[in-house]
């Protein structure tokens, strides 16, 4: 068969005309490729398979949801992707496109490198720690302004009332906190290695607007019950309980490794940011309308929470399930006393805490000591936040040298700032030695946090979390009830100062027995 130069000339005009399109199509998906992959580096792409390795059609199954799955060797995880052209992602995409792996559920990675002018914020790349970052900043700007709320809610209902004591009812609040916390510590982690840590989220999110709900009731009422207000303390510890473990055992699974120092930073600013703004603005609203609308949006806040769980891609199945038991409960624990350094800085956090715990007798200070009201009282509450964000600002960027030195350096300072606020009787210095107290705390909470998380497997870190959990929120809660009995002894001053004094024997005596804190460098 011949054909004619005019056809051939046709069919080879057609042909280049097809290899120009197709060439042009190649560049403009790599052009979005890259782009997508540089501002959600843990984002589906749709089209070219650049997320979801594939595999061949012979080592796929149907999973236990009807899905296309794939046996055999382990599927290939976000941070160990390919680097590849779009011709090659097209072409897996085209022979492999019934083929889908569930998403993924360990940590990803990106193999972009973020500008130096923008590195403290290189966590916030990933899509779904965006998504957590926000919404847990708006939960806990609205937790904190509840926070000063009750207290201030106590002090003048104990106030009015005969039968209790003021400081003994401000102590009672963090009893009423740290009962549930201890006793349901232990499952929660459990439970957060065990079920999706999204769902985790959600449930204890409405569990806690719940309890904002009906304390904005009492708010309402003329003279509400101290107990029905400690029993909403109470449910709220709970599902703080089982809430924490599971946010924190999520943020490894929503950032490279090499990040996670980065986000461990980048969680504090919110949080303390959170404290900043809630207590400054609850006390504004407290002096100008009372209590009950900082219960009515500390309420809507948790919505924030919920929201972003539901929009969060990544999904955190636990990939080796252990039976529910007693002994699957204390692993967490044992894990933690099997390892030297983490058991010291976890005891060291819990005592310092328990020792400086004045936040319960800031009311008193404001009112019978520095002769202030609610507003000045809400700047005490966030005068400590304004100093951790300082600080967690600073280190949010750099490596901190001799991690070990510098964790007993900042908790000295801690001890050294809460002797300072027993002996002040002058506002800005007690703001000053707030904001210190905060920044010191900072310091010591980033070194820990990673110690924690770069040592533990991912299986045991909601256990992990749990026992910290205890510990970090367990010394502070104690604290405030042992101040509150102490300052009926001898007066809030002396007992923040002595508590103080307390904190700095601490740190020389652990800085003393304990060799591997002393030594430790830090990783790499």
């Amino acid at each position: 068969m011949t054909l004619h130069p005019a056809s051939l000339r046709t069919i080879v005009t057609q042909s280049l005309l097809a290899q120009e399109i197709v060439s042009l199509r190649m560049r403009l998906a790599m052009t979005i490729w890259q782009r997508r992959a540089f501002f959600h580096p843990n984002s589906y792409e749709r089209g070219f398979g650049l997320v979801r390795a594939r595999r061949p059609r012979s080592q796929c199954s149907q999973d236990r949801c009807g899905r296309n799955a794939c046996v055999g060797a382990p599927c290939r995880l976000p941070h160990q992707r390919r680097v590849m052209d779009a011709s090659s992602a097209c072409k897996m995409w085209y022979d492999n496109r019934s083929c889908t792996f569930s998403e993924p559920t360990q940590k990803p990675m990106h193999t972009s490198t973020p500008s130096p002018r923008f590195a403290a914020l290189t966590a916030l790349r990933y899509r779904d720690f965006r998504l957590l970052w926000a919404g847990q900043f708006v939960s806990i700007t609205g937790t904190q302004m509840r926070n000063v709320a009750i207290a201030w809610q106590v002090y003048r209902l104990a106030q009015a009332d005969s039968s209790i004591r003021v400081e003994i009812a401000l102590g009672l609040i963090g009893l009423a906190r740290v009962i549930p916390l201890i006793l349901t510590a232990m499952f929660s982690g459990m439970i957060a290695d065990r079920v999706e840590r999204r769902k985790i989220l959600i449930l204890t999110s409405l569990v806690a607007f719940v309890c904002s709900i009906v304390l904005a009731l009492t708010g309402e009422m003329e003279r509400p019950p101290l107990l029905l207000i400690y029993t909403m303390v109470a449910l709220a510890s709970v599902a703080g309980a089982f809430e924490l473990p599971a946010r924190q055992a999520i943020i490894p699974n929503l950032v490279a490794p090499q990040h996670l120092p980065n986000a461990l930073s980048l969680n504090i600013v919110a949080w303390q940011l959170a404290t900043v703004i809630g207590p400054a603005l609850s006390g504004v609203l407290i002096a100008a309308v009372g209590v009950a609308p900082v219960y009515w949006i500390d309420a809507a806040t948790f919505l924030a929470v919920v929201a972003a769980a539901l929009l969060m891609r990544t999904r955190t199945i636990p990939a080796r399930i252990e039976p529910v038991s007693l002994r699957a409960a204390l692993a967490g624990l044992r894990f933690v006393f099997s390892h030297r350094l983490i058991a010291a800085t976890m005891l060291l956090d819990f005592f310092a805490t328990f020792f400086g715990a004045t936040g319960v007798l800031l009311p008193i200070f404001a009112d019978q000591v520095l002769r202030v009201g609610p507003t000045e009282l809400g700047w005490m509450y966030a005068a400590p936040s304004v100093g951790a964000v300082v600080a967690a600002t600073l280190l949010s960027g750099v490596r901190i040298p001799r991690q070990g030195t510098t964790l007993l350096a900042a908790v000295l300072a801690f001890g050294a700032c809460v002797a300072v606020i027993g002996m002040s009787r002058w506002l800005p210095l007690t703001l000053a030695a707030l904001a210190g107290m905060g920044a010191a705390d900072t310091v010591s909470m980033v070194i820990r946090g990673a110690i924690r998380q770069l040592l533990t497997p991912d299986e045991l870190r909601g256990r992990m979390v749990a026992v910290n959990m205890v510990f970090f929120a367990g010394g502070p809660q104690l604290g405030e009830t042992s101040a509150g009995f102490i300052a009926s002894l001898i007066g809030a001053s002396a007992a923040v100062t002595l508590g103080g004094v307390a904190c700095i024997l601490l740190v020389v005596g652990t800085a003393l027995s304990v060799r591997e804190l002393r030594e430790y460098q830090g990783p790499g």
